[in-house]
């Protein structure tokens, strides 16, 4: 599919139509679903009736926004008023939310064309969309290879041009890591700066909703459409929201950018990190200042992580008590129809992270797990604050692989984990992340670079994005499923 700039300009041009774009993406879904598996509900009837609208408006001479009639991909974690948010989990199959979320209420009015709710691990936990209670979805590379999670149903349905634009949500790496196996843009903005209003909840103080897109200007024009302070969200952030897309300059004359040193040995693939010193290179060539920048406590983020997100979770999901909503296991008294309901909904993965939170916070460990994480948490923060004292961004590797084989982690949950290695220490600072494509492997399977940003310093990582970008072609390859 074409980038949103160009769809807008052939809408407005009326070289085509709403209805016609919606059709064909539609018509893409239908024809490739059953080898990619992007999607667990497609939304035709409602995708084809916001289509309709839109073409009103342009018949009618309105003017339309850049997201008008663009087809869109929603995480199934995110509220959509009338159609179900299974969170990919048996526990909520039933579930049909009475509200919309704050993300999604922006791009509806906006115009934007929500085709369908993509697939996830199940509750966000994961790192290879097969934690999924209902389905595993391929990368669009390989199909018999993971797209990455948990967003890895909405970074699959971008890569195999099911739609323009999907939504991810973020909690330890879950846009950045899939978009980097499924060679697309992702990007995980700072903490607060996009409302997590009808977001479901895993790990409250790490979530945060990004976009998965194409092109580096794609993923700036969605932000600047689903970013701003938003009331509903505690932890939102009310500051004022720029055009993103005027950071989009060919140049990185003047920028300075850190090496993350500690991101560059045991555990990383050979050719991953020949691939991302080449782009380092090229970024040098643009004009940009390389230095090595030392974060020595960005290897205790990954076991800071997994005290903190299950620790969260474990509070988030003891809401799922079969009384509220959800599914219900008849029973002859009130906890044994809890730990019917529960032991029925729940995946194993689900279970091992609330078994680990609930152990974290429990009485005489709270101070040995979960405090020490927290104190661990702020030394990580102000190793990122020390850095960004000489550099305006930092790049290391999005993913210490390319993509694996289905099946080849699922007995081994601690090898999964280090999926992640790279992109949580970038959560746990509440910092800006963006993943982009920076070539192959030898089989052909994407490689990311990953950008880190300050806080709300996310026009750097699209200067430095968008630049890279020009120089390259790596985002115009795409898989053969696409080109057949």
């Amino acid at each position: 599919m074409a980038s949103i700039r160009e769809l807008h300009q052939q809408l407005i041009n009326k070289e085509r139509s709403a209805v016609e774009i919606t059709t064909e993406a539609l018509e893409r879904i239908e024809a490739i679903e059953p080898q990619v598996k992007s999607f667990l509900c497609i939304t035709a009837d409602r995708a084809l009736e916001t289509a309709k609208a839109v073409d009103r408006k342009i018949a009618a001479k309105e003017e339309i926004g850049l997201l008008a009639g663009i087809p869109m991909g929603i995480k199934d974690n995110m509220s959509t008023k009338g159609i179900p948010t299974t969170c990919a989990s048996r526990i909520l199959e039933n579930f049909v939310p009475p509200y919309e979320s704050t993300v999604t209420q922006k791009l509806q009015k906006m115009g934007g064309v929500m085709v369908g709710k993509t697939n996830l691990d199940e509750f966000a936990m994961g790192s290879s969309t097969e934690n999924s209670g209902y389905q595993v979805t391929a990368n669009p590379w390989d199909l018999e290879r993971v797209p990455g999670g948990s967003s890895g149903g909405s970074a699959a349905a971008v890569a195999a041009d099911e739609c323009v634009v999907a939504l991810g949500s973020d909690t330890g790496g879950s846009i950045r890591q899939p978009a980097s196996l499924c060679g697309v843009v992702g990007l995980k903005p700072t903490y607060g700066l996009v409302s997590r209003f009808g977001l479901v909840a895993y790990g409250s103080s790490l979530d945060q909703i990004g976009p998965l897109t194409r092109t580096v200007e794609d993923a700036a024009i969605v932000l600047g459409a689903i970013a701003g302070y938003d009331p509903k969200d505690s932890t939102s952030l009310n500051v004022t929201i720029p055009d993103y897309t005027t950071f989009l300059q060919p140049s990185l004359k003047g920028m300075k950018i850190g090496i993350i040193d500690e991101t560059f040995g045991e555990g990383l693939d050979p050719i991953v990190a020949e691939t991302v010193n080449k782009a380092i290179d090229q970024l040098q060539e643009l004009g940009a200042t390389i230095t090595k920048i030392s974060c020595p406590t960005f290897r205790y983020g990954l076991p800071t992580y997994y005290i903190i997100a299950p620790s969260e979770a474990s509070a988030n999901l003891a809401r799922y008590d079969a009384v509220k909503y959800g599914i219900r296991e008849t029973a002859e008294n009130l906890l044994e129809m809890y730990n019917k309901t529960r032991a029925k909904g729940f995946g194993p993965e689900v279970k091992r992270r609330i078994m680990i939170g609930t152990y974290a916070l429990s009485a005489g460990y709270y101070d040995a797990y979960y405090l020490k994480a927290q104190k661990v948490r702020t030394l990580i923060k102000q190793d990122f604050d020390k850095a960004f004292e000489n550099v305006d961004v930092l790049v290391c590797p999005t993913s210490p692989t390319t993509a694996f084989k289905a099946g080849e982690k699922t007995d081994d949950p601690l090898s999964m984990y280090l999926s992640d290695l790279m992109t949580i220490p970038v959560n746990l600072a509440g910092l800006p992340g963006m993943s982009i494509p920076c070539g192959f492997d030898s089989q052909g399977l994407p490689i990311g670079l990953q950008l880190v940003g300050n806080v709300l310093e996310e026009g750097k990582l699209f200067n430095v994005g968008y630049a890279y970008e020009q120089a390259t072609d790596w985002h115009q390859q795409k898989p053969q499923l696409v080109n057949s």
